[in-house]
């Protein structure tokens, strides 16, 4: 499996504390079966994002580990103004693996302003992959402009414990039934401890392959996050908009 959302270097963020918490964190990724996993340490008004400084962190983290799993750099970029407008002046600073994808992160309130973001991004020639919106309290009721923003070129992460009920009925619900209608494009950890939030994807991908089916189970694990680590193109279906009647779907 390939995770493309984690918060395994330490000191950067809420993630991990220290380097042996970092360690501990990606020993228990490879154990659960990840072979490449994306560091990702937030950027926003709280923790400012510090590309050297991840830089140096994977390559201590990779030697210490002998590359298992193997570790990327990315971004969990938050769509505040200052950070667009960085990301719109210098569009490799936050992106995956020197790739075009870039995690983008909603704000917990207002919506307003995001189609607007979000084309501008996409204008620029990066991918945005919506992290987790089963967790926040507008887009989890699958509303139309979140089916529009797939439509436009937008893919969407699930966190992986959402689907194991970790953040309420509520993101377990809106998690499945985003699933079922080919809504999600990656199922991620979005690691931030040893426990309670760990990197482990393991049962997240049995879920799925029992419930979705195998095939699909290795599309949003392994298949498109290989082809976000190369920047190859992530194929996705067209979006299922609701039908008046459940029953139609």
């Amino acid at each position: 499996m390939i995770d493309i959302h984690s918060h395994i270097l330490w000191g950067l963020d809420d993630g991990a504390e220290s380097f042996e918490e970092s360690v501990a964190m990606l020993q228990i990724a490879a154990e659960a079966g990840t072979t490449d996993i994306v560091a990702t340490p937030h950027a926003n008004y709280r923790y400012r994002y510090q590309p050297e400084v991840v830089k140096q962190r994977i390559a201590e983290l990779s030697a210490t580990l002998a590359g298992k799993p193997r570790i990327y750099q990315g971004c969990d970029f938050h769509l505040s103004f200052e950070n667009v407008q960085g990301a719109l002046e210098d569009s490799g600073k936050f992106v995956i693996n020197g790739s075009q994808y870039l995690l983008v992160e909603f704000p917990d309130t207002s919506m307003a302003g995001m189609s607007r973001i979000l084309s501008a991004l996409l204008d620029r020639g990066l991918i945005p992959i919506m992290t987790h919106p089963e967790r926040n309290a507008h887009l989890h009721k699958i509303t139309p402009d979140f089916v529009e923003w797939i439509e436009k070129g937008c893919l969407v992460q699930l966190t992986g414990q959402s689907l194991l009920g970790r953040f309420g009925k509520s993101a377990e619900e809106a998690s499945w039934e985003m699933l079922r209608r080919g809504l999600v494009h990656f199922v991620a950890s979005d690691a931030h401890d040893t426990r309670d939030r760990s990197p482990r994807l393991d049962a997240a991908f049995e879920a799925v392959s029992k419930r979705i089916g195998g095939r699909q189970a290795e599309r949003l694990f392994l298949e498109h996050p290989r082809a976000v680590l190369t920047g190859d193109v992530v194929e996705v279906e067209i979006p299922k908009r609701k039908s008046w009647f459940r029953w139609w779907n």
